[in-house]
């Protein structure tokens, strides 16, 4: 499913889109974006405002990630200092950012959106906690520093968590902003 709520920006009609989910009121928007590979939570609202306040830099995102192999100490190290990855044909610096191991991996109540046959050799969970954005940017972190991304789930924007809401689930909230704020 994209993030989107119309095919105006694809021409991928074989897609499914937001809106085919529930019954959104007019001008709903999705503040951020999951690229189509990627999974989790998306906040969305009709306020422009709300969504740039939690876009911005102040709002944490964080995200757990599947990588192809067991990834390394030093390895964690490079991501929290910030790494270089290209983004609109430029190299750019991350910001410094929370990295750790998830031991165990984590359990989620939704398959995976990929089979991934079990002789592709080892895999390890980090969880990501950034405060910017880019384009595909914990994948392209993951990918800088010899650990491509398997599989990436967004599980917390600010205080509001993913939790146990199964895939295409939507729950309405009151007062956005101050969720996220907590």
């Amino acid at each position: 499913m994209l993030s989107q709520f119309t095919h105006q920006h694809t021409t991928r009609r074989n897609k499914r889109m937001l809106g085919e989910l529930y019954d959104f009121a007019p001008g709903t928007m999705s503040i951020g974006r999951l690229d189509e590979n990627s999974e989790g939570l998306l906040l969305l609202t009709t306020d422009g405002k709300v969504s740039a306040a939690i876009t911005g830099n102040k709002v944490e995102k964080e995200y757990y990630v599947e990588l192809n192999g067991e990834i390394t100490d030093a390895a964690i190290q490079q991501l929290c200092a910030g790494i270089e990855i290209g983004f609109d044909g430029k190299r750019y610096r991350t910001r410094p950012c929370r990295v750790v191991r998830l031991k165990p991996a984590p359990n989620f109540s939704f398959p995976p959106r990929r089979y991934r046959h079990p002789g592709h050799g080892p895999t390890s969970w980090i969880s990501v906690t950034i405060r910017e954005g880019k384009y595909r940017q914990v994948r392209k972190m993951t990918a800088a520093v010899g650990f491509p991304t398997v599989r990436l789930i967004r599980v917390r924007i600010g205080g509001v968590q993913l939790g146990n809401l199964e895939a295409g689930e939507v729950r309405e909230v009151e007062d956005l902003l101050e969720l996220v704020k907590k």
